[in-house]
């Protein structure tokens, strides 16, 4: 009985001593495994009448470990993704590059360069692996909706006080460890679409943004400039060679509420120097959308993105075509993922006209319909260069999203599009024979425990 006792005494000394430390240094442990179950039937790109719909179920692990200490923070998320039956049930695992597999999605530190007794609310320097997620996600932003996520890795100095936001970012990109030179493949093995939609990764990436924030609102301005590496075609393939080619990208972007049930934003940026593969660069993207709260439970308001592209008349040899970066452009091109993702549409460039609406059923449930309709904002020609009708075709957008509990979340949505023949032609799908409607379905299940809350 006494030693019992005395192991019980010993053993809630040792759990005490623990979870004091783990008090004391702030740390917490917290996890999501997020499954999401996808009838394809032309999500992406439009399918031909005769192919039969995809089903699949892909899962997202993650383990998230952050430790906060005299004038550092220590973070780490280590997540696996695959989709159900990419194994055999009974062998060990061996992790492919089309795979993804288990890996390290953020891994960085930051150092408060300042004392804690300073006046600035915050002078720090974050290095390693990290999330970029600024303004709207437009441009910068953790792409979330893919089960991968989007990361980067550079260091990344802070200064914030009183609203304003200042942030400058570098990051340099190799292949491995080198003796000499520093020649950067830029193109993912086995998925040929890259983190960005353009194919290559950048080889070097410099940032600085700056930021207020109002009462009513903020505004932001982005001078962002990535570099590629250089190559020449020998027989068709690439030989990366040295410098790079360099492409900058300037705006502002702009959120406020005007009046009490009015929300405004609006972004406006400018593409110039060099793309990917040494072309001259002037390209721009103008973005407006304004929300009307009708009620605390229905919000409803429209906008307009517009994104350059290249006129098929003009042979001035400037590519004209914008790219919206590392951002998330599933939140901004519809939900099918018809424009700026993996999948092409050409490079005419693009109008997307939309209505978007939100309503809370409950504390617990809410619903979101969406309409948008696309349009070249260039005319685009077939193999016969007669022009097409820029129409591309309009999409219609619902999703539910369901609390369960604060650890628990559901949600479902349903997409169709109503797709035009120069959707599917040569120069921007290219399908075949192609369903002219397209429809996607999903479901979501969401666990995000906190194992160890700070």
């Amino acid at each position: 009985m006494k030693k019992k006792l005395l192991s019980q005494l010993l053993g809630g000394l040792v759990l005490g001593m623990v979870c004091s430390n783990l008090a004391h240094a702030q740390f917490s442990l917290s996890g999501q495994l997020r499954t999401r179950s996808e009838v394809r039937d032309g999500q992406g790109s439009l399918s031909a009448q005769e192919a039969k719909p995809a089903f699949f179920t892909s899962q997202r692990t993650r383990l998230q470990m952050n430790y906060t200490g005299h004038r550092f923070k220590l973070f780490s998320a280590v997540q696996d993704v695959r989709v159900w039956g990419q194994d055999a049930s009974s062998i060990n695992r061996i992790t492919l590059d089309a795979n993804n597999g288990l890996m390290v999605h953020e891994a960085w530190g930051e150092i408060m360069l300042l004392d804690t007794s300073s006046t600035i609310d915050n002078f720090s320097l974050k290095i390693g692996r990290q999330e970029l997620v600024y303004d709207d996600s437009r441009l910068l932003g953790n792409l979330d909706w893919l089960q991968q996520g989007r990361r980067h890795d550079l260091a990344l100095l802070k200064l914030e006080h009183q609203g304003w936001i200042g942030h400058l970012g570098l990051a340099f990109n190799q292949n491995q460890e080198r003796k000499t030179g520093t020649p950067y493949n830029g193109i993912p093995a086995a998925y040929g679409a890259g983190t960005n939609g353009i194919g290559t990764m950048y080889k070097s990436m410099q940032f600085l943004y700056a930021g207020r924030k109002f009462q009513k609102g903020s505004a932001s301005l982005l001078f962002l400039k990535d570099d590629f590496n250089k190559y020449q075609l020998e027989s068709g393939a690439r030989v990366w060679g040295q410098g790079s080619w360099s492409r900058l990208t300037t705006g502002a972007f702009v959120t406020a509420t005007p009046f009490q049930n009015l929300g405004i934003t609006a972004s406006a940026y400018l593409q110039q120097g060099k793309d990917k593969d040494g072309n001259k660069l002037s390209a721009s993207l103008l973005s407006a959308v304004a929300t009307y709260t009708v009620s605390p439970k229905f919000i409803i308001g429209p906008g307009i993105d517009y994104t350059s592209g290249n006129n098929p008349s003009v042979t001035d040899g400037v590519n004209r075509q914008f790219d919206p970066l590392y951002g998330t452009p599933h939140k901004f091109w519809g939900n099918m993922d018809y424009f700026y993702v993996a999948d092409g549409f050409g490079k005419s460039g693009l109008v997307n006209y939309y209505l978007k609406s939100r309503y809370k059923v409950t504390d617990k449930l809410s619903v979101a319909l969406d309409a948008h309709q696309f349009v070249s904002p260039n005319n685009v020609l077939n193999p016969e260069s007669v022009s097409l009708n820029r129409n591309f075709g309009t999409e219609l957008d619902l999703v539910l999203s369901s609390t369960i509990t604060n650890a628990i979340g559901l949600e479902a949505g349903y997409s169709t599009l109503f797709a035009s023949s120069t959707l599917a032609s040569p120069a921007v799908k290219n399908v075949a024979n192609a369903d002219k409607q397209a429809n996607w379905a999903y479901l979501m299940i969401n666990i995000k425990p906190n194992f160890l809350p700070k």
